[in-house]
């Protein structure tokens, strides 16, 4: 009997590094992720290799990689590279078949991706701005004295909302503290905020003619008050994964198992590097 070959994924973002690995019926076995950094954008492997172990595989095991996310480029290891539209696209529709559009919130960027039959059509994104971000979360957490997680969870219990007039990210944080100062309530303060992340993100994918199902993916839909607060702003149901950060490690694992079988139908050998895991190195040792 032949071994088994498996397919993996790996989504380099720019606050985390998400892999995935899928067997030769489609289905996702594994997912692991870790933090980026600066210094572990270098070492991908990492990633790569607790997935494999907790897999419990061998990297000879790994017939194709594909690398997205920011930092693809520095994946060695990876076959191909992928853009993460695309393997969101693939992502969000393995678990969703009947997406047609999703919303992606990422450390940095907010993305808006139009779906048809499981591809990707259109898209729409904003990564000049941290406003509308997860990092615009992160700032006014640490501005508030709070935990990340807290956020959301403070919101949802708000009895009004207070408006945050502010587009930019250093300004908002700016007037918050003024509204603080001013006795204002810090729940109906972080659900004016939600809300104004939630308007600004709805507001970039309605150039895309929002169609459901709609599905909400990134690190910021770990937040509940986001995700009301573009449920509310929408007018339907916004479905969520139950771990919505792998959606782009996985659509990667899955295309490479898709690439594979299209090399191997055409009675091509599938185009895989002589595999190692390394670190990805900025500048080559004299």
């Amino acid at each position: 009997m032949a071994a088994k070959i498996y397919y993996a994924g790996i989504d380099l973002g720019s606050t985390i590094t998400k892999a995935a690995i899928a067997d030769e019926d489609g289905s996702i076995i594994v997912k692991v992720a870790g933090p980026t950094g600066a210094e572990h954008r270098r070492l991908a492997n990492r990633v790569m290799l607790q997935a494999i172990k907790e897999a419990g595989l061998t990297l000879s095991d790994i017939g194709y990689v594909v690398a997205t996310g920011y930092g693809r480029v520095n994946v060695p290891f990876a076959d191909c590279q992928v853009t993460e539209l695309t393997c969101h696209a693939r992502g969000v529709s393995h678990l969703f078949p009947a997406a047609r559009t999703a919303i992606d919130i990422g450390g940095q960027d907010a993305k808006g991706l139009k779906i048809s039959d499981g591809r990707l059509v259109d898209f729409v994104m904003n990564d000049r701005c941290a406003a509308g971000t997860g990092r615009f979360l992160e700032m006014t957490a640490a501005t508030m004295g709070l935990k990340l997680e807290e956020l959301g969870e403070i919101s949802l219990g708000a009895k009004g909302k207070v408006e945050i007039s502010s587009t930019c990210t250093i300004f908002a944080q700016s007037e918050i503290v003024a509204l603080l100062s001013e006795g204002k309530p810090l729940p109906d303060i972080l659900a004016g905020l939600h809300d104004a992340i939630a308007g600004r993100v709805v507001r970039m994918v309605s150039s895309l003619k929002v169609e459901p199902d709609v599905v909400l993916t990134g690190g910021v839909a770990l937040n509940r008050a986001v995700v009301a607060a573009i449920t509310e702003k929408l007018g339907g149901t916004v479905l969520v994964p139950d771990e919505p950060l792998f959606t782009g490690a996985s659509g990667a694992a899955l295309l490479a198992l898709e690439m594979s079988r299209k090399a191997t139908s055409k009675g091509k050998d599938v185009p895989a590097k002589e595999r190692h895991l390394a670190e990805a190195k900025l500048y080559e040792e004299a």
